[in-house]
């Protein structure tokens, strides 16, 4: 009975830790509950919106560029240094991380460093292509599984009171690129090619393939 009651102990304690499988579904379709390495409240609101279990741990890396290192290296080193590190704080945890950045004649969008800069930005982007890259990590199972998205997002042209009256919502100082195109930095978006959730932060499909893989 002692041994039974051990057991049963050890399941429950591996089920919290790890992956909580529902009988009724076959194994292909069932999800592992998450670490999510990341204090991003958009990528905790992707992952509620399609149903992921998952807990917040964030870590902080240094997000420097690398001399030579071009936007999908960078996004991908960023995504395994953050998974990594929080790996090594939760141990036997299915951990997800992620990097977020955007590009334009080859430059490299990340967040505004104040109003000017996201009024620059803004002004790189609009009228005008760019890409968005997305790079996610997995540690599950004591493997790490890398990958990134890209999708391709237009602008609208903007007037300069446009770009002036967006940057003062506040909405543009902290993300990627200086827009959100799940906010008001929406009705600037013309076009869109490509995962719509990798824009805002989690392409779904790709970190689905990669916890299946």
């Amino acid at each position: 009975m002692e041994d039974a009651r051990n057991n049963q102990a050890a399941h429950s304690a591996s089920g919290d830790l790890s992956e909580r499988f529902d009988a009724r579904w076959p194994l292909g379709v069932q999800l592992p509950k998450l670490l999510l390495a990341s204090s991003s409240p958009r990528r905790s609101e992707i992952l509620r919106i399609v149903g992921w279990d998952f807990e917040v741990g964030a870590v902080e890396v240094d997000e420097s560029l690398r001399p030579g290192e071009d936007a999908r290296a960078y996004v991908e080193r960023l995504a395994a240094e953050k998974a990594t590190a929080a790996a090594d704080v939760h141990a036997h945890r299915p951990v997800l991380a992620a990097d977020t950045t955007v590009v334009v004649d080859e430059q490299i969008l990340a967040k505004p460093e104040d109003a000017d800069d996201a009024k620059r930005m803004l002004r790189l982007l609009q009228g005008r292509w760019h890409e968005v890259l997305t790079g996610i990590a997995v540690v599950l199972n004591s493997e790490t599984r890398v990958a990134h998205e890209q999708t391709e997002v237009m602008f609208a042209p903007m007037s300069e009171v446009e770009i002036s009256w967006y940057v003062s919502t506040g909405e543009p100082m902290d993300k990627a690129g200086a827009y959100a195109i799940q906010g008001q930095g929406a009705r600037f978006i013309k076009a869109i090619n490509g995962d719509y959730f990798n824009v805002m932060g989690l392409p779904v499909r790709l970190l689905y393939e990669l916890v299946r893989r």
